[in-house]
């Protein structure tokens, strides 16, 4: 974009689609942290899940991700290049939890499938844009 001029610049549907869902992600993400704040607070579980009544696992484990999922929520949401970043450690820190050690955490199949499913999206998202900005640049490489 020339700096002297007003008009911004055109966003394709990809662009706009990325920026959509990485928005919603960040929904889901602040939904999460509300909801283990919720848990260590006693305000969910009748208070059975309590920071003081946890084991040092879940304590470790809840007090990071109830910090983690509002940061990522915020630099998805401003669609920052940090949020992302910050996200997939909580993502990850959540798929590790109960795949790796499901004798500690359980087993919750549904986080695991939809963090698998949205980090394969975002994955498709990125390629797709690195792709379509690749072949814009060998167009304006090749023209005239």
């Amino acid at each position: 974009m020339d700096p002297d001029s007003l008009t911004p610049p055109k966003r394709s549907l990809l662009d706009i689609g990325f920026m959509l869902f990485l928005r919603l992600v960040a929904l889901a993400c602040l939904i999460f942290g509300i909801q283990y704040w919720g848990l260590l607070t006693g305000y969910l579980l009748g208070g059975r899940a309590r920071f003081d009544l946890l084991n040092l696992p879940w304590k470790v484990a809840a007090s990071s991700l109830a910090v983690l999922f509002p940061v990522a929520a915020l630099g998805l949401w401003l669609t920052s290049s940090w949020g992302p970043v910050v996200w997939v450690i909580a993502a990850g820190g959540q798929i590790v939890m109960y795949t790796v050690w499901p004798e500690i955490f359980g087993t919750n199949w549904l986080i695991v499938m939809m963090n698998g499913v949205i980090m394969a999206l975002y994955a498709a998202f990125r390629l797709s844009l690195f792709l379509r900005r690749r072949r814009m640049r060998q167009v304006r490489v090749d023209s005239p």
